[in-house]
């Protein structure tokens, strides 16, 4: 990230939740590996991301980890499920469930549901927008954080995310990350969210959100402001806990399509750079050592010109097969300026039904783009989901250990 050479490139797999692999495919993957100790542990039981064992981690060389390995070490913190093609596997047991015949759903702590995962579906969908009945243009938000509690993305944490920044929750946070930093010379990537763009679709519903942006835009800019400044408050306390010990701070924000952005550059630059920067100038404020990430799927190219400006240090997913994402354009017109975290393999097309020698040419080719001179972490383009055949994770792996 200082583009200097490095004596391999770096690789990133279940480093956060958008660089992991589903816990089917996970199953399928020891499998074939041979690996035979162990259990599957689904610590995104939204997603169905499993959790990468150490061995794993060693075989394939894996320079990163996520900050909630931390937490929920003890084997009472983990219940027994089932996923859905029928693998046994592991669960935390602070996750709130209910079956009704075939179909789960994930509970809020009042009860109400707010996701639910279908018969024959591989992840949980949103059922719930809490406040999607609202009058949005008179609305001082002051209510905003409340609803989080109602909203399955927002009120279903993964492990190190169900501790709060208060007491004996700060205290166990701080030491979590204190002994896994101890433990490991892998970098610790820190998953803090701070969403200005998608969080108000999960409250309002997507639709209507983007319909409020384009007619309400006073609203808007107060409703990212309060969002700020709750994230900025929650960062605080956040940092002081596990700032010295990471040296990645995720955030997460979904502003393109496969065609283009879902909005305007421009309303990017009134609804959201200006809080964003206000973000993540603090975080390097508070945490000077630390990098920022945003995860970002879809076509974003036309954002990051802004985003650089604002203080981002480095954008994943890099979702190639989307329209003006292609490494060669963005290396040449962001390199020295920007990191690239993803872009190793495309997930949609070539890593799910690609021949083994599809794969390694795939593979060769964004390295042979990208090595050089910093500025590259290889990940596959997002998460590696549950239909994608073991042999062709191997593949790839197999590949990035050829030309890294």
């Amino acid at each position: 990230m200082n583009f200097q050479e490095p004596d391999r490139i770096p690789f990133d797999l279940g480093g956060h939740r958008s660089s992991g692999i589903a816990a089917m495919a996970y199953a399928r993957l020891k499998k074939a590996l041979g690996m035979r100790s162990g259990d599957i542990y689904v610590y995104d039981i939204i997603q169905q991301l499993a959790i990468v064992e150490e061995p794993v981690l060693d075989l394939f060389g894996v320079d990163t980890i996520e900050l909630g390995r931390a937490y929920l070490i003890d084997s009472t913190d983990w219940v027994d499920w089932e996923l859905p093609d029928g693998t046994p596997c592991k669960i935390p047991a602070m996750i709130r469930m209910e079956r009704n015949e075939d179909d789960w759903y994930l509970l809020a702590e009042d009860g109400l549901r707010t996701g639910v995962m279908k018969k024959g579906c591989p992840y949980f969908e949103t059922i719930r927008y809490p406040m999607q009945d609202m009058d949005y243009d008179s609305q001082d938000f002051a209510g905003v954080t409340t609803a989080f509690k109602h909203s399955m993305w927002c009120s279903t944490p993964s492990p190190g995310g169900h501790l709060g920044l208060e007491g004996s929750d700060l205290t166990e946070l701080k030491e979590g990350a204190r002994k896994l930093r101890e433990s490991t010379d892998r970098a610790i990537i820190g998953l803090f969210g701070g969403n200005l763009f998608e969080t108000p679709q999960l409250m309002f519903n997507n639709e209507n959100y983007l319909l409020y942006t384009a007619i309400y835009p006073e609203a808007t800019i107060r409703l990212s402001q309060r969002l700020c400044d709750h994230y900025c408050s929650e960062m605080r306390k956040w940092l002081s806990a596990v700032g010295p010990y990471i040296d990645i701070m995720a955030f997460g924000d979904d502003f393109g399509s496969n065609q283009g952005p879902i909005i305007d550059p421009e309303m990017y630059r009134q609804y959201y750079k200006p809080y964003h920067q206000k973000m993540w100038l603090l975080a390097k404020e508070l945490a000077p050592h630390i990098r920022i990430m945003l995860h970002s799927c879809g076509s974003i190219e036309p954002f990051l010109d802004d985003m650089i400006e604002a203080g981002l240090d480095a954008v994943n997913p890099v979702q190639i097969s989307c329209r003006g994402m292609e490494l060669p354009v963005l290396k040449q017109k962001y390199y020295g300026r920007i990191t690239f975290w993803g872009g190793g393999c495309d997930t949609q097309s070539i890593l799910e039904s690609g021949t083994p020698k599809q794969i390694d040419e795939h593979v060769r080719q964004q390295i042979s783009v990208m090595k050089g001179g910093g500025g590259f972490v290889f990940q596959q383009v997002h998460n590696i989901l549950g239909n994608v055949p073991a042999e062709n994770i191997i593949q790839m792996l197999e590949s990035l250990d050829k030309y890294r």
